[in-house]
């Protein structure tokens, strides 16, 4: 038991010679996780729907890290593999895959259409499962990697107006668990983010909402919003060797949301 406690150091945190795959990672909490990584060692690709790359680049390359891009819109499964082969191809590998593009829209159960439930399942968990399963491939093939989904407070909690949203992550949850039961073999380690309430640009207006605001506030023990900040240490975490035996996991980072 000594020599095993004497084993750990901080290095397990360290992911420095690590590539990761960052989907939706050129703003709000998918940029937070790509600076994190990249403070923490590891070289990007990005994949993201829009093409307004400077910022990020600057942010990942003050760290000293390298970082490519890569325009898709992963609601075409047909992109999927075309992601995974030009990632291998730039780096030679893939260590972390945080499958952090997703989105939302808003209206009443009895008013939503068709159209919105099958975009929001298209990228919230069809491009989740089938990016996940073609980067196991490629880390069964080295017998090592990460996958870090992100799930939602609403993968435990049923929420209003976001049937869909709320499926999705219901379902982001489960394809984590079931991904991890068949990886952890092949040391391939599967768990998922599961965010509260975060001030970003996407909740500006419900922050500015006093009434709404204040009902959120008085659900959080914290009595704060998340900071994008306050995600990026899990990311780390979940990428490096010092959860190497968490798997199938769910945690939430919500400030006491779920506690209440």
């Amino acid at each position: 038991m000594t020599n095993q406690l004497q084993d750990f150091s901080l290095d397990f945190f360290n992911l420095e010679g690590k590539t990761a795959i960052v989907t939706g990672g050129n703003t709000g909490l998918g940029q937070g996780y790509v600076v994190a990584l990249a403070k923490a060692g590891a070289d990007l690709f990005v994949v993201t729907y829009d093409t307004n790359w400077d910022e990020t680049r600057e942010l990942v390359e003050k760290e000293g890290r390298r970082i490519e891009f890569f325009q898709a819109d992963l609601t075409k499964t047909e992109t999927i593999s075309d992601v995974v082969a030009a990632c291998v191809e730039a780096f030679g590998k893939i260590d972390i895959l945080v499958n952090n593009a997703g989105t939302i829209r808003r209206n009443p159960l009895l008013e939503y259409k068709q159209e919105d439930w099958n975009a929001v399942m298209a990228i919230n968990l069809d491009s989740v499962y089938f990016l996940s399963q073609e980067v196991a491939k490629v880390m069964v093939e080295q017998k090592s990697g990460k996958i870090i989904n992100i799930a939602s407070m609403l993968a435990f909690q049923g929420g209003k107006f976001v049937p869909p949203y709320t499926a999705s992550k219901h379902a982001v949850a489960g394809i984590t668990k079931a991904f991890a039961n068949e990886l952890a073999e092949h040391n391939v380690q599967i768990n998922a983010i599961a965010p509260g309430y975060v001030a970003t640009a996407n909740t500006a207006p419900i922050r500015a909402d006093e009434k709404r605001n204040a009902e959120i506030l008085s659900r959080i023990p914290a009595n704060r919003w998340a900071n994008p900040s306050d995600l990026m240490g899990t990311v780390v975490f979940l990428s490096s060797r010092a959860s190497d035996y968490v798997n199938g996991h769910i945690l939430a980072i919500d400030g006491g949301w779920l506690a209440r």
